[in-house]
């Protein structure tokens, strides 16, 4: 027979070691948790340094500084067809005139093809596949630099034949100031492109009043005194928004763009 002072004794045990099993999961669920957190801080590190490493912030860093309205920028594609350049096609000692038919008048250009044949060619090369017919002028910019913005065929900027070119005569326009940069003549014909050597494709920009920039954008026409007329009109009237970048406010189709040879 079990005495009340064992039973006592009995009962203080197992009270004990229950408080025991109840202490051993607490510290097990403790150091559980412990690792979750643990394993969760270690993601969050990885990918921190990832992305540093990977000059994710670098680039956010310079997308806040950079100035949009301070370059003729043509945006890469994220999805960029793909299509073989022209082969050369052009006679480099004869002289190339660029017509564009515009819903706001007619805007003539002689292009170089002394000086850069490889952008005369692409730009024949498309002409005569109609690629900038019924196209807008999807930019100007009225502040810092002061362009009309044309050649791509989506009208977002982001358009492209499929294919790039290498810039030419890029010391044309004399030596750089202590800024960097050149000046780009009222009148000028030159490539836009993604900031990146030989990025060009089919986007330009027609000079209206003259633009300091660095000389990093082939400088390939002369606009006649007829259609930089045309172009000062189309700048007078402002952006869409009333800024100083954006679609012109006033429409601008390329109806028709003729290469032809003289």
């Amino acid at each position: 027979m079990v005495t009340s002072d064992q039973r006592r004794r009995q009962l203080a045990k197992e009270k004990y070691e229950r408080q025991q099993k109840r202490r051993a999961e607490a510290r097990q669920k403790a150091r559980r948790r412990a690792a979750v957190i643990g394993a969760a801080v270690a993601v969050v590190v990885a990918t921190l340094v990832g992305l540093i490493v990977g000059g994710v912030f670098d680039k956010d860093k310079k997308d806040q500084a950079a100035d949009p309205s301070a370059s003729p920028s043509a945006s890469a594609s994220p999805t960029p067809k793909k299509s073989p350049s022209p082969e050369m096609a052009i006679d480099q000692k004869a002289k190339y005139t660029f017509a564009l038919k515009t819903s706001a008048g007619d805007i003539t250009f002689a292009m170089d093809a002394a000086k850069t044949p490889q952008t005369v060619n692409s730009f024949k090369s498309l002409a005569d596949k109609g690629y900038f017919d019924n196209t807008k002028c999807h930019r100007l910019t009225a502040g810092g630099i002061f362009v009309l913005q044309c050649g791509d065929p989506e009208g977002t900027g982001m358009g492209g034949p499929g294919y790039t070119i290498p810039d030419e005569n890029l010391d044309s326009l004399g030596k750089a100031n202590e800024q960097g940069q050149v000046v780009y003549p009222a009148g000028t014909v030159a490539m836009a492109n993604t900031g990146q050597p030989g990025s060009g494709g089919s986007q330009f920009f027609l000079v209206y009043k003259d633009s300091p920039l660095a000389p990093s954008y082939t400088p390939f026409g002369k606009i006649d005194a007829a259609g930089l007329k045309v172009l000062e009109d189309i700048a007078k009237a402002g952006t869409a928004d009333g800024g100083q970048d954006g679609p012109p406010k006033n429409e601008v189709k390329i109806e028709k763009g003729t290469v032809t040879q003289s």
